[in-house]
């Protein structure tokens, strides 16, 4: 009885020497390593869009040609152009008189600033007054940015042009294709744009370059009539450009 009680000890024993040798020779599980931390990569800031300088009014006075005089339409584009959360800027139509009642003749190109212009979308329309008339016949060759994709509203919305229905792609401008007046005894400008009747004529470009017997975007032709129905028969609806001075 006394062998059989020492062997069952001595068993116990060497099992528990057995466990605790196995125990020890077994290595402990590898702390995980931890995932790279990810470096960021600078990244160049997105150049900023440029503010609002150039528009093609979504709307016209209302009386045809009759704008109210170049104040009258300077007026209307920088409402136009307020509205549109364009604040800190001087805006002028893009609009020539005639000399009349002893005053001279007033040139669009002469009233509009020096540029840059850019559109609602902050695209470029031209650099400076040499490149939107062409006065060099390298500049005339390359041509200005002006064109239906780009000659957009102070909304950033698009006009009608010819396909369109209604086609409004008649501005008014009253100039020769240089940006200067007309100084002939013919009305270009529907009397200083002072008249709705339905006689005289202001001359019109085409923003959508399109038409006209030729594409340039501020004198395609004349308008028959200066009231408001007379310029919606022959594809305008009395809109005009408005440029940014400053």
């Amino acid at each position: 009885m006394k062998n059989k009680l020492l062997f069952t000890s001595l068993l116990l024993s060497s099992t528990f020497v057995i466990a605790a040798d196995q125990s020890a020779s077994v290595s402990p599980a590898a702390a995980p390593t931890p995932a790279p931390t990810a470096v960021p990569i600078p990244v160049a800031d997105a150049k900023p869009k440029e503010p609002l300088s150039f528009f093609v009014t979504s709307t016209g006075i209302g009386k045809g040609a009759d704008l109210g005089g170049l104040a009258g339409a300077d007026a209307h584009c920088q409402k136009l152009a307020e509205a549109a959360g364009s604040v800190n800027k001087t805006w002028h139509a893009y609009l020539s008189t005639q000399a009349a009642d002893g005053q001279p003749a007033i040139n669009a190109r002469d009233r509009i600033g020096t540029g840059p212009w850019h559109n609602a979308k902050g695209a470029e329309v031209a650099k400076n007054i040499a490149h939107l008339h062409g006065n060099t016949l390298e500049l005339a060759r390359l041509g200005n940015n002006l064109s239906r994709t780009t000659a957009l509203t102070e909304k950033n919305e698009t006009v009608n042009g010819a396909g369109d229905k209604p086609n409004q792609h008649d501005i008014l401008t009253g100039s020769q294709p240089d940006g200067t007046a007309f100084a002939d005894a013919a009305d270009h400008t529907c009397k200083n744009y002072t008249s709705s009747a339905e006689d005289g004529s202001a001359q019109v470009g085409h923003f959508d370059r399109t038409g006209g017997g030729n594409t340039s975007w501020n004198s395609a032709h004349a308008s028959k009539g200066c009231g408001q129905e007379n310029l919606v028969k022959t594809g305008g609806a009395g809109l005009f450009y408005c440029f940014a001075i400053n």
